[in-house]
């Protein structure tokens, strides 16, 4: 029987995912057979498992740290966000339906059943299965018909490390008063607590920690120190960009415009990763650079909605004067079917307009369509001629004159579509950046020579260090325990 141990935060964006990922590299480089799992995940952010179907991208990062194939059961419930109270929910990798907000709470009890099925398939021959969390266990008011933290934890008899993020202050009251309105059952399940982010002299602390063990009769595990390499990994969710608004000082500079509903933006990283390029993320109510060589117009969850918001920010504007300054766009998904001519959805699918006028910078048209397409694949650059790996998660069909001109053979099929002057490009593939080749050939078309890292090794390198620091900075006791 596997060992468990799920982690849960006092709150949100306490650095759960960097340390369940970190934790499966650590089980992983003692030999061990460790597996991520995630009962619920809220993100656009989604990845193309291995055995087919959608997770969110945190559990595929967290199976490449575990050295394990990724896997739907890994990941069992997924919502997307697609509406400011809306989400498509994705069941064991397949889409399940659509759930306002209230309707979702009634809707999960439904849902338990497929967790715990999930949660037998990833511990099935495993020594070690690390479970993350979502949200807070404090978050009372969502505890009944809860899938998540200790609604899963007591039904699969997980224990829990609670996590307290001490970089945005008050984690001894984070940890206290959550011990203080969970119930008994609840309370009971916890088995102590880690702290993360921690900057400076860990032993001015330790009457932090001797207070909190007073409060709650908890024990501490660890704490853990800002984890510098966490930077090097893809990003999970939006919180990320806010803080990453712009990354690097470079001689190219990249725009992309944080759309509402933005979505696989970790396509993104391997270029913030580059030293010569200076990515800037746009928020609402500034304006795109006007000295940006290349603008990419990332996926979206919701492109009619998302394309009207482009819109009332004036970044159609702003890219048409790109445009006629020589700039380059590319469009990757729903940025692609913005590029077009005519966005389509007649069954409403994304929930919203039915219709709406595109950007006319490709000539080629897209309607929505019922079946999704979900899966990993491997391309061809037409561009550069280069190879490319990649995914595909997308609803709709898209088609026009410049799709002659495809952007890549994906599959043996030809997908995307380049302008007449080859200066905008569309595609559905997802990842392209992360194709080294693909990236060298397209940073040297803007001028910039010498050697690009392997993109791949970057991300293994920062999670061995992440395991590294986990393994000084951890109880050696507990972690002894933990890894049997």
């Amino acid at each position: 029987m596997a060992r468990t141990i799920m982690l849960q935060g006092t709150g949100s964006d306490v650095g759960k995912t960097v340390l369940v990922a970190g934790l499966c590299r650590l089980a992983a480089n003692a030999g061990l057979t460790v597996r991520p799992f995630k009962p619920q995940n809220m993100s656009n952010n989604a990845a193309v498992a291995d055995d087919g179907g959608e997770i969110g991208r945190a559990q595929w990062l967290q199976s490449m740290a575990a050295r394990t194939p990724s896997s739907v059961h890994m990941n069992p419930v997924l919502l997307k966000p697609q509406s400011e109270n809306g989400s498509q929910i994705i069941v064991q990798g397949r889409v399940f339906g659509q759930a306002k907000g209230r309707d979702y709470q009634r809707l999960k009890p439904q849902l338990l059943g497929a967790v715990l099925e999930s949660f037998e398939n990833v511990c099935a021959g495993a020594d070690l299965v690390v479970v993350e969390g979502a949200g807070s266990p404090a978050e009372i008011n969502l505890r009944t018909g809860d899938i998540a933290n200790m609604g899963f934890a007591t039904k699969a008899g997980v224990p829990v490390v609670l996590v307290g993020d001490i970089n945005r202050g008050g984690v001894i009251a984070s940890l206290v008063g959550t011990q203080a309105i969970l119930d008994e059952g609840d309370r009971a399940m916890i088995a102590g607590y880690l702290i993360n982010k921690f900057r400076g002299d860990v032993s001015l602390f330790d009457d932090g920690i001797r207070a909190i063990e007073g409060f709650t009769g908890w024990p501490c595990f660890g704490v853990v120190p800002w984890l510098r390499a966490a930077t090097r990994l893809p990003a999970e969710d939006s919180v990320v960009l806010e803080r990453l608004a712009r990354s690097g000082t470079g001689a190219l500079k990249i725009a992309v415009p944080m759309l509402p509903r933005i979505a696989n933006f970790d396509d993104l990283d391997p270029l913030r990763a580059e030293a010569d390029v200076e990515l800037v993320f746009v928020r609402g109510g500034e304006r795109l650079p006007a000295d940006a060589s290349l603008v990419i117009l990332p996926g979206s969850k919701s492109t009619i909605s998302d394309l009207a918001d482009l819109r009332v920010q004036g970044w159609d504007r702003d890219l048409a004067a790109h445009v006629r300054r020589g700039g380059r766009v590319i469009g990757i998904c729903g940025g692609y079917q913005m590029l077009g001519r005519t966005v389509r959805d007649p069954l409403g699918i994304e929930g919203g307009r039915i219709e709406a006028a595109g950007l006319a910078l490709l000539d080629v048209e897209t309607e929505m369509a019922p079946e999704k397409t979900v899966r990993n694949s491997q391309a061809r650059s037409s561009e550069y001629d280069v190879s490319l790996a990649g995914y595909q998660i997308h609803l709709g069909v898209t088609r026009g004159p410049d799709c002659v001109r495809p952007s890549a053979i994906i599959d043996g099929a030809p997908d995307g579509a380049l302008s007449a002057d080859g200066r905008i490009m569309g595609t559905y593939l997802h990842g392209l950046f992360g194709s080294d080749a693909y990236r060298a050939r397209l940073l040297q078309s803007f001028g910039l020579s010498g050697e690009r890292r392997n993109y791949r090794d970057s991300v293994e390198q920062a999670l061995d260090e992440i395991a590294g620091e986990l393994e000084r900075h951890l109880d050696p006791h507990w972690l002894a325990g933990l890894l049997g």
